[in-house]
């Protein structure tokens, strides 16, 4: 039975096929059709980070409940829900930074540390008390982190949807992961952020986000990637019919991968925010001789190990970026705000959502024409059955972190190593 599955593998001309989750989780009430009560909606926007008024805006203006501030502390009080006079158990605190510096937490400052601690591991706790933690904990990381800083022309987006922004990130493409984003010209916010970049499966993602959006953006602007020609033929498709100087053709804009600035600029965000730490480890199996591209049982096992793993950091990357606080900036067209503040509430601003209601219709019409694909993992169904006979005969287990992919990665060769020499 081995034999035959080796085989299989062996001959077979493999097409990569790409991840089949599309958009970013909906962690945002505003994004949710869930009828959540008045108090659970405060508590979830509460563990998000959100501060008083910016609860209170979200409650007004995406779900129509008018609340007093005074009305909003009790409520808040009533569920035990503050963070001057209820910071974490310190043993609590120190774990979760640890387990954060094991992983990609390792390369990034105590801003996006303490963000980190709030979003995902629902900690309680100042900036300042994070950074002197990690001043005693990790103070050669402290030390080897450094400021980069590159100046740029002014950039100008007149609100929410005016201008969507997409490209690709190669870093990891050497160890077969192509990472493809869109990222909101006015807001910042990112749209969507996934492990794939093949032209069938982003224009999915691109209609994943205008059915949570409910429209498209008046502008969409990407390189001539070949991941984008999709895209380009429904972003003219869905504007077809508007009026405005955008209309049609001119709604989708190609250009220098360089020029499409916001993007750009966020890429070197991502490998800030964690993305380098990757790149590092996965160096580190090529120079162990753990890994080669030029062997398909390399390049299938590394895919099926890590690929949900690596999805769900840029999941919490995303969430991050969107949920953190923009500082003031000299250039006024790039307003201060949380991204997603600055997307969902565009009123507070005094700006409006640029997009371009789109029809289910013509959703279903373009998904029925084009029949794109939604496969689960980027890799051959005979290596997906192979490594799920292996895990089952020993009693492996999908992994949750970098250190137990890594070991399921190594156990998959060893085991096909075995077959192939009793061949």
């Amino acid at each position: 039975m081995w034999s035959k599955v080796i085989r299989r593998i062996v001959v077979i001309v493999i097409v990569f096929s790409p991840l089949g989750a599309a958009v970013l989780p909906r962690y945002l009430p505003a994004e949710q059709q869930n009828n959540l009560q008045r108090d659970n909606l405060i508590e979830q926007y509460f563990h998000l980070g959100l501060q008083h008024w910016e609860i209170l805006a979200f409650l007004l203006l995406q779900h129509g409940i008018r609340l007093g501030i005074r009305q909003l502390k009790r409520i808040l009080s009533r569920r035990g829900l503050t963070r001057r006079n209820n910071t974490s158990d310190v043993q609590d605190i120190l774990h979760a930074i640890e387990t954060e510096l094991k992983g990609s937490g390792g390369i990034i400052g105590y801003r996006a540390m303490h963000q980190r601690l709030v979003n995902h591991h629902n900690i309680v706790i100042d900036k300042e008390t994070v950074r002197t933690i990690l001043r005693i904990v990790d103070p050669v990381g402290v030390e080897n982190r450094s400021k980069h800083r590159l100046k740029r022309r002014q950039y100008r987006s007149k609100g929410p949807n005016y201008i969507w922004h997409m490209d690709g990130y190669d870093k990891l493409k050497p160890f077969g992961f192509c990472i493809h984003g869109c990222i909101d010209g006015y807001s910042r916010r990112i749209v969507w952020l996934v492990t794939n970049n093949d032209p069938d499966v982003t224009a999915g993602y691109f209609l994943d986000a205008i059915r949570s959006v409910g429209g498209v953006p008046r502008i969409l602007r990407a390189d001539n990637g070949t991941e984008n020609v999709h895209i380009a033929a429904f972003q003219r498709f869905f504007r077809r019919e508007a009026v405005d100087a955008f209309a049609g053709e001119k709604s989708f804009i190609y250009g220098r991968s360089v020029s499409n600035q916001r993007i750009e600029a966020w890429w070197g965000q991502l490998r800030r925010g964690g993305m380098d730490w990757w790149i590092t480890f996965f160096k580190d199996l090529r120079d162990n001789g753990l890994f080669c591209d030029d062997n398909i049982f390399h390049v299938e096992s590394i895919r099926f190990c890590f690929m949900f793993i690596i999805q769900e950091e840029l999941n919490k990357a995303a969430k991050l970026w969107n949920l953190h606080r923009i500082r003031p900036s000299t250039n006024p067209e790039s307003p201060p705000r949380r991204p997603d503040m600055l997307y969902f509430l565009p009123e507070i601003s005094n700006t409006q959502n640029y997009k371009t209601v789109v029809t289910v219709d013509d959703v279903e019409l373009v998904e029925e024409t084009c029949g794109l694909q939604n496969v689960q993992l980027p890799c051959s169904p005979e290596f997906i059955s192979l490594a799920e006979i292996i895990m089952r005969e020993n009693g492996l287990m999908m992994p949750s972190n970098a250190n137990d992919a890594k070991a399921l990665y190594i156990e998959l060769l060893d085991k096909i190593k075995e077959v192939e020499d009793n061949l």
